[in-house]
Formats: structure tokens, C-alpha cells, sequence
């Protein structure tokens, strides 16, 4: 019996002695093992940049073209979408005959379409501001589409209305302006303006999106922007590069205004002008807008808390 338990008592003190090395391993592997672990984490936390989600949307709810259409709310958005850009369109018509001095009127007027087109669908009233809107995945691609064909029309409408008034009155009644040939080696001059403005204009409206639960707040930062750009844009063009009555910097309301040719010697001259006058006067604001709203985010990243 004394042997019996003398062998029991050796081998619970080898088990003992195996738990205790295996303890001691696993405390070793751990101890080994934590510094990765807390490499894996560091790694981790420096893939996270102060940048990431730049281009995650930032719209609610789901739109395709499927179901865009049955929403009521959407017909209500593209009817202020045309409201308001016919009327910026009939502000832009007037001041462009009134000059810079009418720029307080101007800003007034711009701050009165902002507040009374917001409910309705947000103001962009500008193809620039809603490609930047659709770029910075503010907006779904079949609402920035609908709305920029909105704009479109919102623009046309303004011209026959000034139009109609200008046949109205004869002889005394002003002609819509032509925007300035452009000659040669002045494609960029035109250009830089354009773009610059379109910068401008789509920056401050991004930046106003972030006091959009006060729509004075909001259509007072959009119209600083706006006038912003038109001082910037006619001191550069008539005081430094001779240019006068060349800048639009809004796509829908350009496609309105004598910014095409009618004559040329071959029908290639002509094509060529029309394609740069749409350069000049669409396409680079556009992507003016696009430049402006993703400085906005850039710079709203970096400074960020996150």
C-alpha cells in the first residue's frame, strides 16, 4: 500500500510539474506573441487614415431609376430646380446689361432664389454645383442627371421670357449680350476664368451645406460665393487680360447665350468654335465644381476630430 501510494503521489507531482512547464510555455508564448498583437493593432490604427470614407456616400436611402420616379416629392424637386434657375437666368440677363455696379442687387435677389427654391430641392440652380454634388457622392447619378436636364430647361425658359419682352419693345429694347469672341492663343485666358469661378462657387456651397438647418446662413454663404467669383472674375478678365462680358460660370445659362458662332468659312470652323465655346463655358465648370467640392471635403477631413 505505502509503495502503491509513493507512486501515486510521484506521479501527481510529474503532472503537477508538466502543468507548471506547460503554464510556463503558454506565459512565454504570450509574452512573445503580445508585441505582435499590439504590432497587428498599430498597423491597424495607421490604415485608418484621416481620409478614409472620402467617398463614401453621403445621401440617405437608395435611388435608381426604378424608384427615383414613383417618390411625388421628386416631380416637387425638379419643378424648383426649374423655377429657380429660370430665375437666376433672368438675373443673370439683366445684370449682365446693368454691370458691376448692380452686385447688391444682385446678391439680394440670389439670396431671395436660394431661400424660396431650398425646401424644394436644395438650390443648385448651377449644372456645376450638381455635378460637384453627384462627384462628391452627395447625390445619386439619376437625380444629378434629371436635374441638370431641369437647369437646362429652368434656363431656356428664362431666355424666351427675356426674349419675349425684348421683341416687345422694338427698337428700345435691349439685346441679350454676346459673350466675347474668343481669338487666338485666348482659349486659356477664357478658360482660367471660368474655372477659377466655377472653383470658387462650388467651394462655398459645399461649405454652406454644413449650416443647412439655417437656410438664411446657407443662401447667404452661397451668394458670397457667387458675388465672390463675379468680382474676382471681372477684375481678372477686364482689368488684367482685357476681357470683357467673357465669363458665365453657369453651364445652363451659357447653352442660352450667344457663346456659339453662326458663321465661319466651312462647316469645321464652325463645329470647332461650338466645341470650344461648350469647353470654355460648360464642361470646365464642371469640373471647376467638382475641384470645389472635393477641396471642401479634403480640407473638412484634415481638420476633422476624427
Amino acid at each position: 500500500m505505502a509503495t502503491k501510494k509513493s507512486k501515486a503521489s510521484t506521479k501527481s507531482k510529474k503532472t503537477e510539474s508538466t502543468k507548471s512547464k506547460a503554464a510556463a510555455k503558454s506565459a512565454a508564448k504570450s509574452e512573445l506573441e503580445a508585441p505582435k498583437t499590439n504590432k497587428v493593432a498599430i498597423k491597424t490604427t495607421k490604415k485608418k487614415s484621416c481620409l478614409s470614407g472620402f467617398f463614401a456616400k453621403k445621401y440617405e436611402g437608395k435611388e435608381g431609376i426604378l424608384t427615383i420616379f414613383k417618390d411625388h416629392k421628386f416631380y416637387g424637386a425638379l419643378i424648383g430646380e426649374i423655377l429657380g434657375t429660370m430665375l437666376v437666368a433672368l438675373l443673370l440677363f439683366s445684370v449682365s446689361l446693368m454691370g458691376i455696379a448692380s452686385l447688391a442687387t444682385y446678391a439680394f435677389a440670389v439670396v431671395a432664389v436660394l431661400v424660396a427654391i431650398y425646401a424644394f430641392s436644395g438650390a443648385c440652380l448651377n449644372p456645376l454645383v450638381t455635378v460637384g454634388m453627384m462627384a462628391s457622392r452627395r447625390m445619386s447619378v439619376i437625380r444629378g442627371i434629371m436635374y441638370i436636364i431641369a437647369e437646362v430647361l429652368g434656363a431656356w425658359l428664362g431666355w424666351l421670357i427675356f426674349n419675349a419682352f425684348h421683341l416687345a419693345g422694338g427698337e428700345t429694347a435691349y439685346e441679350i449680350p454676346a459673350i466675347t469672341a474668343v481669338g487666338e492663343n485666348q482659349f486659356w485666358l477664357f478658360a482660367m476664368v471660368e474655372l477659377l469661378g466655377a472653383c470658387i462657387i462650388a467651394f462655398f456651397y459645399a461649405r454652406a451645406l454644413e449650416y443647412k438647418r439655417s437656410v438664411f446662413t446657407f443662401a447667404a454663404v452661397v451668394a458670397g460665393g457667387i458675388i465672390l467669383a463675379t468680382v474676382i472674375g471681372y477684375v481678372v478678365s477686364a482689368a488684367f487680360l482685357g476681357l470683357n462680358n467673357n465669363f458665365i460660370m453657369n453651364p445652363a445659362v451659357a447653352i442660352m447665350m450667344q457663346i456659339f458662332p453662326t458663321a465661319g468659312e466651312t462647316f469645321g470652323e464652325i463645329l470647332g468654335g461650338i466645341c470650344q465655346a461648350l469647353s470654355i463655358f460648360a464642361l470646365l465648370p464642371m469640373v471647376g465644381g467638382i475641384v470645389g467640392f472635393y477641396l471642401s471635403d479634403f480640407t473638412s477631413k484634415l481638420s476633422s476630430e476624427e
